[in-house]
């Protein structure tokens, strides 16, 4: 659709940029923190790059008044951040520990004073460890409660101050890296617990929703997704069903749970015939039903090409297809297919994943599709009909410091003005969309990456082995965001 002139971005859009706790905070077991899952997991020899882990990060939490200092420099309307739950519960369930709930507060109103406005994540992966130990995690219901003791005392405290939440960060990675490919923790590989701990991950994520409605009425609050379109390879019809497939199974079963309040059909028949589906009691339905999220959260990097399955059609593996196929579920956290060569569990093959012939990638092999977060907005948008939050959008690249300390990620600053032109077109085709929050304000550890791999407007002097100065410093991304946001996205070419 084309369009002579573009809509300007709405008066009180919501530039900002995201973190999460782990990846920044370092301070592992500073003030009363409990140990956490990934402070556990990245201990575990080859789970992590060269052994990288969070203990120090980029040392945020001693330094978050500077870090703020320049956001406030760079006219940051909007900063996401998460709560690190063994933080302000250290086993999970048991006393509040003030110190950490305090640190939030504070930079709650750090973040106040200096004009930014908090986005709070409730869970960005770092369950803690007690509660894995205890209960198995996620796989365990008394988990449930846990987090709304959680999310209780969060509300409660910062109700006042924060308006903006977000409930969990991608399930639909954390399920399935940590449950399925055992990427990420707890390191497991069955399917069965996977589909399992999703379904309790759902009722946390409801039971989140409806607690904060009642103590929080004038708050707005949903979950994170990562989300990417699926696209068939060809005009096959037998291309596009495998389409048809991949967008059911890597994004309508989980969204179809937060919006609608109901696992849709085609999927969870297929799970059914293979004893694989989650036990959904008529309360747990009563749940999902009852929570009614206020906004959906999106975090966009790419979405997938598949084509129809081996099984049906063995005549196309010819030597150059194969070499253009990808098993995307082990090596991309963002498409994940079933494979039917899976000797884990007899899944059924519904499409294969196969790389974009019209797409680029960047130096990690994740194709770069702008016009994609186009179709990504019009999609969700068509579905759910609920205002859109851009969570998390951006580049990870290496960076390089040069001699007189600059950055000249040119990139990076490619790379966001066209998703962003393709927003503003979203927005123009007629969605709704409240705000963007590129990832990430600084640089960060990566979580299996360690710090190669760099995202940030702001570069940090350290690398995976030493933690140098942790020196802050602007990328010329950071000046060129600075001013998309003071000109309100007018200057985007």
């Amino acid at each position: 659709m084309y369009y002579k002139e573009l809509e300007s971005f709405p008066e009180n859009f919501l530039w900002g940029a995201a973190s999460a706790a782990y990846q920044i905070e370092g301070a592992w077991d500073t003030d009363g923190k409990g140990p956490s899952i990934w402070d556990e997991f990245s201990r575990i020899e080859g789970k992590t790059f060269e052994k990288t882990n969070g203990d120090v990060a980029v040392d945020h939490y001693h330094r978050y008044k500077e870090d703020v200092a320049y956001m406030k420099k760079m006219g940051l309307k909007a900063y996401r951040f998460s709560v690190a739950w063994s933080r302000v519960i250290p086993d999970g369930e048991g006393e509040i520990n003030e110190k950490g709930l305090a640190f939030y507060e504070n930079l709650v109103d750090e973040l106040l004073a200096n004009g930014v406005e908090p986005v709070l994540t409730l869970y960005h992966w770092d369950m803690p460890q007690a509660l894995q130990d205890k209960y198995g995690g996620w796989e365990s219901r008394k988990v449930i409660t846990a987090f709304k003791k959680y999310c209780e005392a969060l509300f409660i405290r910062l109700k006042d101050k924060v308006n903006y939440w977000v409930t969990m960060n991608e399930q639909n990675v954390f399920t399935s890296l940590g449950y399925r490919w055992a990427a990420h923790p707890p390191a497991v590989t069955d399917l069965k617990r996977m589909y399992a701990a999703n379904h309790i991950v759902n009722l946390a994520n409801a039971e989140a929703i409806s607690l904060f409605h009642e103590l929080v009425p004038n708050g707005l609050i949903g979950p994170s997704y990562g989300y990417g379109p699926i696209y068939p390879l060809t005009a096959d019809p037998s291309d596009v069903l495998a389409a048809e497939n991949g967008e059911a199974f890597n994004n309508d079963w989980t969204l179809d749970v937060y919006c609608k309040g109901t696992y849709p059909k085609f999927i969870m028949k297929q799970l059914e015939r293979l004893g694989i589906a989650p036990e959904v009691t008529p309360e747990d339905s009563r749940i999902l039903k009852a929570a009614k999220p206020d906004f959906l959260g999106i975090n966009y990097y790419h979405g997938g090409t598949v084509r129809q399955n081996r099984i049906e059609k063995p005549e196309e593996s010819s030597s150059d297809q194969i070499n253009t196929e990808k098993n995307f579920s082990k090596t991309d956290p963002y498409l994940m297919q079933p494979k039917e060569e899976q000797a884990m569990a007899p899944e059924v093959p519904m499409f294969n994943g196969i790389e974009n012939p019209y797409l680029e990638k960047t130096k990690w092999g994740w194709e770069i599709d702008p016009v994609g977060f186009r179709v990504a907005l019009r999609r969700i948008q068509s579905r759910y009909d609920l205002p859109i939050f851009i969570t998390e959008n951006g580049l990870g690249s290496l960076d390089e410091l040069t001699e007189d300390k600059k950055v000249h990620d040119d990139y990076r600053i490619a790379y966001l003005n066209e998703h962003l032109l393709e927003m503003k077109k979203a927005i123009t085709d007629g969605v709704e969309v409240i705000g963007y929050c590129a990832w990430s304000f600084t640089d960060l550890l990566s979580w299996l990456n360690g710090y190669k791999k760099r995202y940030g407007f702001v570069y940090i002097d350290r690398d995976e082995h030493d933690e140098k100065t942790l020196e802050r410093i602007p990328k010329d991304s950071f000046y060129w965001y600075q001013e998309v946001i003071k000109e309100n996205g007018e200057n985007l070419k």
